[in-house]
């Protein structure tokens, strides 16, 4: 079997749905500009999916209507263009896949019922006019208890703390420097008046009854009042035609798991259409935990099984993998581990699922950095997958189609050229993690074992600049 080379007959109807709005778009249109908003109102910015970079909201705007919370100046510029045929430049992740002849986030998010059901509407629009989006990702509050190697003190507060009392950390350009966390970009402390979180809570009742997908990440959901201010309006106003989604490390603490699991449980008692799950693992066993510091991957993965155990009922779990160059090593056990939890867990519908959206930035953890020998090990896992494909006879316990589809597309950005200053990331990654190792207690070498050379490459490209 060649990639790409499935029937027709035996495509799953997601993957089927992106090849015909591919053929339907044109070369520019992507319904999510219209249909899809991540509102960061820690902030006070938003993009209309993970690829494009944040842009700011205008608070003034949000005082006069605050559906400009989703629809901003910006955005509607960028929506006058797709219509005319032009391709927005922050959309370029999305125009380099398909350069390379594969479907790109586009064609997928716009094959969704949530968005294609207004293809024609769209289509037919000005861009100028406010719309309300039936697919919403909200971070209300920045407080994590993780510090993940990519993240930033926008998204956690113990990144935050950390920088705040060591600095930033001492690659080419300063990481997470304190000063670059100023003005826009200062994340607005829970304890604070925000008028972005303000503004949100005055929209949701007209939001409310037109969504279809509502998403809280973070930060750390889990230990946000927000959400379960969310959880309360949800429990009093069911919503037959709602998929609640929320996004979680799986590692707080006991009191603060037992009362969301709490939660979760009454809503998926017939209150809603469906509850997903998202759970942020990156790798196996001490490799992931190394990525996520903070993470215990074993209390994540018992609680993975508690969850699918208690919560059988209108609910699926679906695994986060940030696919970054220490992803490349474990990612295997990671897929077994995924492959097992169906078997035991999928029966009558899919309740394991995962992604694989990938790392652009910072450059050190890009997947384009690393040596052919491991594009050359993410193939040979790919390979497997496809031994281990769903069939009609066994449904729910293999993997998809568009999940092979998926991990080929990102072994196809790793080889793409996007990233060309090399050295300096590998320079950059070296400086990175042993101040990692400095500051967190974390030992690169042990825990990553078989990236020796790799390390050693990088160390080399340190002292050269």
């Amino acid at each position: 079997m060649n990639k790409g080379d499935e029937s027709a007959a035996n495509k799953s109807k997601f993957l089927n749905s992106a090849e015909q709005m591919e053929q339907q778009l044109g070369p520019a249109l992507c319904l999510a500009k219209w249909k899809q908003v991540s509102l960061h109102l820690t902030t006070g910015m938003n993009n209309s999916c993970y690829h494009p970079p944040l842009h700011a909201i205008n608070p003034d705007e949000i005082k006069i209507d605050v559906s400009a919370l989703h629809n901003t100046a910006y955005k509607k510029q960028q929506r006058r263009m797709m219509l005319a045929g032009e391709k927005p430049t922050e959309c370029s992740y999305c125009w380099n896949m398909e350069d390379q002849n594969k479907l790109s986030d586009r064609h997928y998010r716009s094959g969704e019922p949530w968005a294609a059901v207004d293809f024609e509407k769209i289509k037919n629009s000005t861009g100028e006019e406010n719309v309300i989006p039936s697919y919403v990702e909200v971070n209300f509050n920045h407080a994590c208890n993780l510090k993940c190697s990519y993240c930033s003190p926008q998204f956690s507060s113990s990144w935050a703390d950390e920088v705040a009392r060591l600095g930033a950390f001492p690659t080419s350009s300063p990481h997470n420097s304190p000063d670059h966390f100023m003005g826009q970009r200062r994340p607005i402390p829970a304890r604070e008046s925000n008028p972005y979180v303000d503004a949100f809570w005055a929209w949701w009742p007209d939001l409310y009854p037109h969504l279809e997908h509502f998403r809280m990440t973070g930060g750390e959901p889990l230990l946000d009042r927000n959400t379960y201010r969310v959880f309360d309006y949800v429990l009093t106003n069911p919503s037959p035609k709602l998929h609640l989604n929320v996004t979680s490390n799986f590692s707080v603490d006991e009191k603060s798991w037992q009362k969301y699991l709490t939660y979760v449980k009454a809503i998926c008692d017939g209150r809603i259409e469906h509850f997903m799950q998202y759970v942020s693992l990156d790798g196996w066993g001490d490799q992931a935990e190394y990525m996520r510091n903070g993470l215990d991957f074993d209390l994540l993965w018992d609680r993975v099984n508690q969850f699918l155990t208690e919560v059988p009922n209108y609910s699926s779990l679906t695994f986060i993998i940030t696919m970054n160059n220490l992803s490349a090593t474990s990612l295997d056990k990671l897929f077994a581990g995924i492959l097992g939890l169906r078997k035991v867990y999928s029966t009558d519908y899919q309740r394991v699922w995962f992604d694989t959206p990938v790392l652009r930035e910072p450059a050190w953890q890009s997947l384009q950095i690393l040596p052919e020998s491991y594009v050359e090990r993410l193939e040979l896992l790919w390979a497997w997958m496809i031994r281990q494909i769903e069939t009609e006879e066994e449904p729910f316990k293999g993997f998809k189609d568009y999940e092979l589809h998926r991990l080929d597309r990102d072994i196809a950005w790793m080889r793409s050229a996007q990233l060309t200053d090399h050295s300096r990331a590998k320079a950059d990654f070296y400086r990175f993690f042993s101040e990692h190792d400095r500051r967190r207690g974390t030992d690169f070498l042990k825990t990553f074992p078989e990236m020796r050379s790799w390390w050693e490459e990088c160390a080399y490209h340190a002292r050269q600049s």
